[in-house]
């Protein structure tokens, strides 16, 4: 049993008062809080040593005993009172304090141990691996594993650095909003977004010679008014994403109305009940289920004009295919019609895609169970008979086929469906086969889709998604809110197929590769012509704006002299005796400046134009010869 303080002095000889502290002759009952702090505070004493407790790497069994510097003279009667812990000298209540304080402190040494430990397991393998890294860079250089615990720190505290500088940079500057610190800025240029789309060449060369009215495509576009965009949408074609992009990406003074769970959208015009779109998102398909060139052609002023009911406009006789007429002396390059009874405008567009992944993603979309029966067909103001156009497969649809059974039906309209979609069908007897030899009909056929599609308003590629938003937008001068998507994994793309079955496919389609091959270098002239004279604007912009702001700096420098002159004429005489000479000169260059400039350009104008009056027309001869010089520079 512990013995108080008390008990311990009277049974053994005092101790040997400390270095500088009071002696004392009796035992208070209960020390003054002051005298214990005093006490504790000293380092040398005892309750000092007893608060530090124990030191490092001692146990703490060890600790348990006391320790004490000088052995002690007692007799064999205080033998109990040496054997008593340390501990039980202090209070009661400190004595439950410094209990859990040694507790504690346990916990916290072998967490501070198991810290350090891992710290300096982690520290010794970034050293291993940096040492590495700067070996292989540095070489002979620098040898970071002969490296002292000063460069260790340093290179420690560097990477801390760079790891924090990343956290606080991911805070600051999220993703690539940041333009001082891509990466790309200080390598190379921002690349060209339309041309890493695709895999084209840098430099395309062209096939086919177009005029420049061909690659010119600029629609005025009144949307208040009555022009109206109609969309032929050719299957599996990328048509639907399109079509959506027409009624919900389109940045307009009135947006299109789509309501969830409803496939269409309500796209009228500014002020006004009407459509400016006529699309399978906006008015559904009120032409029939994929309406080609010849049925939206007829159906569609027949709409507009107000006859909602009636599908067709009676056909003329100078557009019907008779048996016993020549279709093919008639042009193949009928034009587009354009306008209706009521005068309105319409701009017909349209996407393209490489046929042998059109006719893949049509036979997956068959095989799972899809068929177009809906669509009416209608040419010549009729539908075609069972017997002109018979069905390949006789029941309900034509699920689960296989790929060559798709191929080897000759009634299939999925070969060369785009030519057909594309091509006047009138001009060989719509589908009457036995109107003319097939070869002459495919001719015909051909240079009717090649004709069409040159004189659309717009029409794009399935495999260049940025340059068909970029060609619309510049032939209708309307701008997109999100920029398309290229989207080069397909349900055709996952069908792998040989080199043989390829050729078959190609060998079925060979009309549409055709028509592909025209379409795609249209296309890609149209967007170099676009580029080009983008850029040329831009130029001529800038210039324009440095002759604005020279000649204004030149107005400005002139006017402050001669302000500066009429203010102080005198004081600028006795000043400056020569100001009156310079002034002078100044005075005199001018107009001989102005005037020479004027002789240049009349005597430009008599040689260009040595039949019209130079009294008059000297800033219109001016602005001609800008614009010719540019278009020469063209």
């Amino acid at each position: 049993m512990a013995l108080s303080a008390c008990t311990a002095r009277a049974l053994r000889q005092p101790l040997q008062p400390e270095q500088g502290a009071p002696s004392r002759t009796t035992c208070p009952r209960r020390h003054s809080r002051v005298e214990a702090e005093l006490a504790e505070s000293r380092p040398g004493s005892f309750a000092a040593s007893v608060r530090a407790g124990p030191p490092r790497g001692v146990s703490q069994g060890f600790y348990s005993q006391p320790i004490q510097d000088k052995p002690l003279k007692a007799s064999s009667s205080l033998a109990g009172a040496l054997s008593a812990p340390l501990l039980a000298l202090l209070p009661r209540g400190r004595r439950r304090r410094m209990h859990d304080l040694r507790r504690r402190w346990d916990l916290g040494s072998l967490c501070r141990a198991l810290l350090t430990r891992g710290l300096a397991a982690l520290g010794h393998s970034l050293k291993h691996v940096l040492s590495a890294i700067f070996s292989k860079i540095f070489g002979p250089l620098a040898s970071v594993g002969n490296m002292d615990e000063k460069s260790n720190k340093l290179l420690l505290a560097l990477v801390m650095f760079f790891l924090f500088a990343v956290i606080v940079l991911q805070y600051v500057c999220p993703g690539t909003e940041c333009q001082l610190l891509r990466l790309q800025a200080f390598s190379s240029p921002v690349p060209d977004p339309y041309h890493s789309e695709d895999e084209s060449s840098a430099r395309f060369l062209p096939r086919y010679n177009f005029s420049r009215s061909d690659l010119l495509r600029k629609v005025d576009f009144d949307i208040k008014g009555d022009d109206l965009i109609v969309f032929l949408h050719i299957q599996k074609t990328g048509g639907t994403t399109f079509g959506r992009h027409l009624v919900r990406n389109i940045q307009l003074e009135q947006p299109c109305e789509c309501r969830v769970g409803q496939k269409k959208c309500t796209c009228h015009r500014p002020g006004k009940r009407e459509t400016w779109l006529f699309s399978r998102f906006s008015t559904g398909w009120s032409c029939g289920l994929h309406a080609d060139w010849t049925e939206l052609t007829s159906c569609v002023p027949a709409m507009v004009d107000g006859k909602r009911d009636a599908r067709l406009r009676p056909s003329s006789k100078d557009r019907r295919g008779s048996p016993n007429s020549n279709p093919g002396a008639n042009s193949p390059s009928t034009k587009v019609r354009n306008t209706s009874k009521s005068g309105k405008n319409f701009h017909y567009i349209t996407i393209l895609r490489d046929p042998v992944s059109r006719y893949l993603s049509e036979w997956r979309h068959v095989q799972r169970g899809a068929t177009w029966k809906a669509s009416l067909h209608v040419c010549d103001g009729r539908p075609p008979t069972s017997k002109e156009l018979p069905s390949c497969y006789t029941g309900d649809d034509w699920s689960g086929c296989p790929l060559k059974e798709f191929m080897d039906c000759p009634y299939n309209l999925a070969n060369n469906r785009q030519v057909r979609m594309l091509s006047d069908l009138t001009l060989v007897g719509c589908y009457n086969l036995s109107v003319m030899p097939e070869k002459q009909r495919n001719k015909v056929l051909l240079e009717s889709a090649k004709s069409n599609l040159k004189h659309m308003a717009f029409f794009g590629l399935t495999e260049f998604q940025r340059k068909t938003q970029y060609l619309f937008e510049k032939t209708f001068n309307m701008n997109f809110i999100s920029p398309f998507t290229q989207y080069n994994t397909t349900r055709a793309s996952s069908v792998e197929i040989n080199e043989e079955v390829q050729k078959h496919i190609e060998r079925l389609n060979f009309l549409d590769m055709e028509l592909y091959s025209y379409a795609k270098d249209l296309f890609l002239q149209r967007y170099q012509f676009m580029r080009q004279k983008e850029h040329q604007e831009a130029r001529r912009k800038r210039l324009e704006q440095r002759k604005f702001l020279r000649g204004r700096f030149l107005q400005t420098h002139f006017q402050g002299q001669r302000q500066g002159q009429s203010q102080n004429p005198t004081q600028n005489q006795s000043q400056n005796p020569n100001l009156n000479a310079n002034q002078n000169l100044t005075q005199n260059l001018t107009p001989n400046l102005t005037q020479n400039l004027s002789q240049k350009e009349n005597r430009s104008n008599q040689k260009r134009n040595p039949g019209q009056d130079q009294k008059g027309s000297n800033n219109s001869n001016g602005i001609n010869d800008y614009i010719g010089s540019v278009e020469k520079w063209r």
